[in-house]
């Protein structure tokens, strides 16, 4: 279908509504973006961008922007985080040079696609929280304040609690993994662009530079049966994360020393959604990122993820006579991001061995970096390979 012309309702203006509004204002629709917060802002710390989510910013036309407010990753290496000691190490930097792999604060991501949309004439309707959302003749999205819009084509980009995947699935509870995750940014050491993994029993933390190496990025993830809010604004007390690792090596120790403020959030596993769009007479409906496949963070792939889903669902719709480009962008997509979320899902546990099995795997991750240092690279080939815009990995 032609999307010249074309009104289009996104849901949601974090990293996947908004990409996905300017992907469609490029070709040539009128959006509209409705968000719940006073200001379109980004309260989270750190984020990794990787070759895949790299190669769909250029093609917006913001590869110039990422560049500018990113650090290009030399490697990631996975550390004994008790001792400290390097366990293996994957040369990030040596993956599609002409992309690069990038760290950057959440912040900055949000400020290069939100001036993207405003470049392109995205409406940002700011103070626009979503109640409900009715699906009938045509999609209508009713605001807490009792105002209700209907749309030619809504797409919701609203996140883990998505009212248009509730609209379109049916609200289904997520389970509680029995992990919880602290963030926390400390000043920087101007370091080297490495991402560290130190992993430990039954927890590991994840540390890299933002900024030039003016401030560095924590997360760190525990197990444990206490349950935690699934929410991005609980603070917890810095204690509390130190005395979890207190038996990690001096350079954790050091780090968590200086954190001031730290965020808590509990890890749920929820399912990928079984029904991503819906046709009707008078309009239509999709939805994106994580309303569509919420991924554990231990692949850091949901930003990547939600711009590569912007990309080819802008894609389809403009390549198809009709809304069957809507079924076209599900078929796309849903094997591809099932097995992202199932690979996270598997680092977790790797990332956390305790006893015999921590001491054989380790040993194997060591003896394979020694023996064929380019295979652990080549494993993920799959992922930070394909390039969703020439359809080409």
């Amino acid at each position: 279908m032609s999307l010249i012309g074309q009104r289009v309702t996104v849901v949601g203006a974090g990293i996947a509504g908004l990409a996905v509004a300017r992907a469609l204002a490029l070709r040539g629709a009128v959006v509209t973006v409705f968000e719940q917060a006073d200001a379109i802002r980004e309260v989270g710390a750190g984020i990794q961008v990787s070759p895949n989510g790299a190669s769909v910013l250029k093609a917006l036309g913001l590869g110039a922007a990422l560049d500018a407010a990113s650090m290009r990753a030399v490697a990631v290496e996975l550390c004994d985080g008790l001792t400290g000691r390097a366990v293996s190490r994957l040369e990030v930097g040596r993956l599609r040079p002409g992309l690069g792999y990038h760290f950057l604060h959440r912040a900055d991501l949000i400020g290069i696609l939100q001036a993207g949309a405003v470049e392109v004439g995205v409406d940002l309707q700011v103070l626009s929280r979503v109640h409900s959302v009715e699906l009938a003749a045509r999609p209508v999205v009713v605001l807490e304040d009792g105002a209700r819009h209907a749309a030619e084509l809504l797409i919701g980009a609203d996140g883990l609690h998505s009212r248009v995947r509730g609209a379109l699935n049916g609200q289904v509870a997520p389970v509680f993994t029995g992990q919880v995750a602290w963030r926390a940014v400390i000043p920087g050491d101007g370091g080297a662009a490495v991402a560290e993994v130190h992993m430990g029993p039954g927890r590991h933390l994840v540390s890299y530079p933002l900024r030039g190496g003016a401030m560095r990025n924590i997360v760190a993830v525990e197990e444990r049966r206490a349950w935690a809010e699934e929410s991005w604004t609980l603070r917890d007390d810095p204690m509390v994360l130190r005395q979890a690792f207190a038996g990690f090596s001096p350079r954790v120790r050091g780090w968590l020393e200086q954190v001031q403020d730290v965020w808590l959030w509990g890890l749920f596993r929820h399912p990928v959604a079984g029904v991503w769009h819906k046709e009707m007479a008078e309009g239509a409906v999709a939805i994106l990122g994580d309303a569509a496949h919420p991924t554990l963070p231990f692949l850091a792939q949901g930003a990547s993820m939600a711009l590569e889903d912007a990309w080819v669902l802008a894609d389809c719709l403009a390549a198809y006579a009709d809304r069957s480009g809507l079924a076209a962008y599900q078929l796309a997509r849903a094997g591809r991001c099932a097995r992202i979320v199932d690979a996270a899902s598997r680092n977790a546990r790797a990332y956390h061995l305790s006893g015999a099995a921590r001491v054989v795997a380790h040993a194997g991750l060591r003896v394979g970096g020694w023996l064929a240092p380019e295979l652990a690279l080549r494993r993920f080939d799959w992922l930070y390979g394909f390039d969703v815009t020439t359809g080409h990995g």
